[in-house]
């Protein structure tokens, strides 16, 4: 698509698994147009192919509903791996994008009292497992119960927290210091 607005429409016309968007485009930016294609198709993946670094772009993208952010200098491995992992349900950032948004929250960034509703303590573990990179079969498989039973707890956690993927409950949890991010521990979710 050559702008934003040609990129909804195809989405509308194709209904596509994933979408790869730039953030720069005329007429319509990428946030907004993922924010579109997600309102119409929520089960179409978006990762945000990009150039920029910046915690706006990054925040702006996730909360678009983006299930992936790589930059544009990415290895077509890291890529090829984006798409499989964001089309099996996960959500992907490149390595040195996360490092950023955690420092952002290491170093001040905003911070709230505990979660309110509180998450059981089972939902604690899934969530910090989420924080891992952990697909649910990993989580199934490290908490002894069934991806079913994960699925479940992972949909009331964003229920619970108002949020509608994986990115937006780790940054969440780590944000209200459910989970510290000298637990997280990068396991990858989809085998190359």
């Amino acid at each position: 698509a050559y702008d934003g607005e040609e990129a909804v429409a195809l989405c509308r016309k194709e209904e596509p698994d994933v979408v790869l968007m730039d953030i720069s485009m005329p007429k319509m930016d990428g946030i907004s147009a993922t924010r579109e294609i997600k309102d119409l198709l929520p089960q179409t993946a978006v990762i945000i192919l990009t150039g920029h670094e910046e915690d706006e772009h990054v925040f702006g993208g996730i909360k678009a509903g983006a299930q992936g952010y790589l930059l544009k200098d990415s290895e077509p491995e890291d890529l090829s791996r984006a798409i499989r992992t964001v089309y099996a349900g996960d959500t992907i950032i490149a390595p040195e994008l996360a490092q950023k948004m955690l420092s952002t929250f290491e170093s001040g960034g905003p911070r709230g009292s505990r979660l309110a509703p509180p998450l059981t303590e089972r939902e604690l573990e899934v969530i910090r497992a989420l924080a891992q990179g952990m697909s649910d079969r990993q989580i199934a498989n490290s908490l002894g119960i069934s991806e079913k039973t994960v699925r479940n707890h992972t949909s009331n956690i964003y229920r619970k927290l108002h949020i509608f993927d994986r990115t937006q409950a780790v940054i969440y949890a780590i944000r209200e210091g459910v989970i510290d991010v000298e637990e997280l521990e990068y396991r990858p979710s989809v085998e190359p």
